[in-house]
């Protein structure tokens, strides 16, 4: 399961992170012994690992390219394995290669060679700008001052897109195998000025479920009543309807039901400084007590 191609020794922005320590993810299970839910919790966008192959070849700095990252989102959820989830998340930074994409949606003016055939350069995501590899940061400003080699990209997909994936794939077969179904939530954050889509709502929190595609409503229905019961305004599908990650594993006719949370910075980061405020210990208090909530339910007549 965490078998992959190593990349090259690089250094690294990650707070803490070892020379070489080269880990694309982490994966946080329940103690032994402990009670298990069907529980699955990803962040994939709160990675902190920026080689410094992007950083020599970026017009921006490190503080300009991290608007991009779905900040301490990985922090929010850490306490989620007490109630019996599994956590699993990416540790290089979502600009370096964003697995919450298709492995090949790349966009063909970034490269100096042609892409093979099985590049999807034409994803509304890459016209956007946030392909697999992103050319642009959050406020659209340009982050490479030189083009990229295919080469390089196989190289970030070989070493962390894919190993990511296939240690979340093992996690639902063994999940869906103890407990006969398995419930992937998939965790980000979006910042503030994205919930002025929501009109005349307050917006604390987007749960996608690709319009009930992605997942049972029971599922949807459950996490909606748990964060109302706390306050926390919800909105369903919009802005966000949930991305490759719940499009690709939501299958709830076979037992495997993904839903996206997105959750408003505001209510516990400083996006200038990118800073949590004191409003990061409540919500992760919140959220861990919708986490238990969860725990107890009642899954199996999805």
């Amino acid at each position: 399961m965490n078998a992959w191609e190593p990349l090259a020794p690089a250094r690294y922005a990650d707070e803490g992170a070892d020379e070489g320590d080269l880990a694309p993810f982490v994966v946080s299970r329940p103690a032994p012994g402990a009670r298990r839910s069907p529980l699955i919790f990803a962040s994939p966008h709160s990675g902190r690992i920026y080689p410094s192959p992007m950083m020599d070849a970026s017009h921006l700095d490190r503080a300009a390219i991290r608007r991009s990252e779905d900040a301490f989102v990985d922090r929010l959820i850490e306490g989620a394995p007490a109630w019996g989830a599994t956590v699993i998340a990416a540790r290089f930074a979502r600009v370096w290669l964003d697995v919450n994409r298709e492995a090949w949606e790349l966009d063909p003016s970034m490269f100096e060679d042609e892409l093979p055939p099985y590049a999807r350069g034409r994803s509304a995501r890459v016209a956007a700008g946030l392909g697999a590899i992103a050319r642009i940061v959050r406020e659209g400003e340009e982050i490479y001052a030189r083009k990229l080699s295919f080469a390089e990209a196989r190289g970030r997909v070989e070493a962390v897109h894919r190993p990511y994936h296939e240690a979340l794939s093992a996690l639902i077969g063994e999940v869906r195998k103890t407990h006969g179904v398995a419930i992937l939530i998939d965790w980000h954050s979006m910042p503030a000025a994205a919930v002025h889509a929501v009109a005349g709502a307050r917006c604390d929190m987007v749960l996608g479920d690709r319009f009930g595609g992605a997942c049972s409503p029971a599922v949807s229905r459950l996490v909606e009543r748990e964060l109302s019961a706390r306050g926390y305004g919800v909105a369903r599908n919009a802005p966000y309807a949930g991305g490759y990650t719940t499009e690709h594993y939501g299958r709830p006719s076979r037992g495997v039901h993904a839903l996206q949370i997105e959750v408003n910075r505001a209510l516990y980061l400083n996006e200038a400084s990118l800073a949590p405020t004191a409003g990061f210990t409540g919500l992760k208090t919140d959220l861990e007590g919708v986490f238990a909530a969860l725990s107890v339910a009642d899954w199996a007549g999805l």
